[in-house]
C-alpha cells in the first residue's frame, strides 16, 4: 500500500513526520534510485527506500515514554552548541525516540518520548489543544497580575485561548503560579508573564493531557501505560 513518504518514515522511527518531511527536502531520502520531492508516496513493502543511503529500518513496536527533563537540557535531536540533549536520558529504552513538542532548555518537567510518529504529530497539532500544566515561579508580581496573565493575547499572529491561572502565593515581588494553557506556542508561558509585567525564574510542566508527573524523580522516564496511551489517543 502506498502512502506519503514522511507518514512512512515516522511509522518506521525514522523521524517525526515534520523532521522527515525536512530529510526530504534537503535530498536525503531516495525511492528506487531516485531522489525523493515532498509530496511523494512510496510502498514500503515493494519500493526501496533509503534515508542518506542506509534502508529503513524494520517496523518496532511502538514506545511511548514520559521523562522528568531536568533544566540545561535541549528538546532538539542535534545541535550545533553541543549542549546536553534530553535524548541522551532515554537512551537506554533500546529504540530510537524523539521528543513530542518541545520544552526549552531553562523549562523542565513532563516531556514525552516516542518512536510513534503519528500519534506525536496528533498530539502535536494545534486543533488537539492538548492542555499542559506548569508550576511557574515569577518575579515583579503585583497583586492583581494574575488577573492579567488569565487575559488571551496574540502570540506569533495567533490569539490564544484564556489561559487558567492559579495564584499557589505570593511574597512581595516574589509569586507562584500553576498555569495551564491550550496550545503550546514557543515559549509561551515566559512571553505570557512578560506580557503581564512579570519574568519567569522557573519553570515547571507538571501535566499534559491525561498525563500527570507525579513523583518521578528528576532525570528519570517510565513508560506510560497502556491506559494512558489509549486516552492521549
Amino acid at each position: 500500500m502506498t502512502e506519503r513518504l514522511q507518514k512512512i518514515l515516522s511509522g518506521r522511527g525514522v523521524a517525526s513526520r515534520r523532521k522527515a518531511e525536512e530529510m526530504i527536502q534537503n535530498g536525503l531520502v531516495t525511492v528506487n534510485g531516485t531522489v525523493a520531492v515532498l509530496g511523494d508516496s512510496a510502498d514500503p513493502q515493494t519500493d526501496e527506500i533509503l534515508v542518506a543511503g542506509k534502508p529503513l529500518p524494520d517496523r518496532q513496536e511502538y514506545v511511548y515514554i514520559l521523562l522528568h527533563k531536568p533544566r540545561g537540557y535541549v528538546t532538539t535531536l542535534s545541535d550545533e552548541k553541543g549542549r546536553p540533549n534530553a535524548a541522551q536520558l532515554v537512551a537506554d529504552c533500546g529504540v530510537r525516540v524523539y521528543p513530542v513538542g518541545r520544552l526549552d532548555m531553562d523549562s523542565e518537567g513532563l516531556l514525552l518520548f516516542t518512536n510513534d510518529g503519528d500519534f506525536a504529530n496528533a498530539l502535536m497539532h494545534p486543533k488537539l489543544e492538548v492542555k499542559k500544566t506548569y508550576d511557574t515561579w515569577v518575579t515583579g508580581y503585583v497583586p492583581g497580575a494574575e488577573i492579567r496573565l488569565s487575559q488571551p493575547i496574540i502570540l506569533d499572529g495567533y490569539r490564544i485561548r484564556p489561559p487558567k491561572v492559579k495564584l499557589i502565593r505570593a511574597d512581595g515581588k516574589k509569586a507562584k503560579f500553576q498555569i495551564t494553557i491550550h496550545e503550546g506556542r514557543n515559549r509561551q508561558v515566559r512571553r505570557m508573564c512578560e506580557a503581564a509585567g512579570m519574568t519567569v525564574t522557573r519553570l515547571k510542566r507538571t501535566k499534559e493531557g491525561n498525563l500527570s508527573l507525579g513523583d518521578l524523580p528528576l532525570g528519570k522516564w517510565r513508560y506510560l501505560t497502556p491506559d494512558e496511551v489509549a486516552a492521549m489517543k
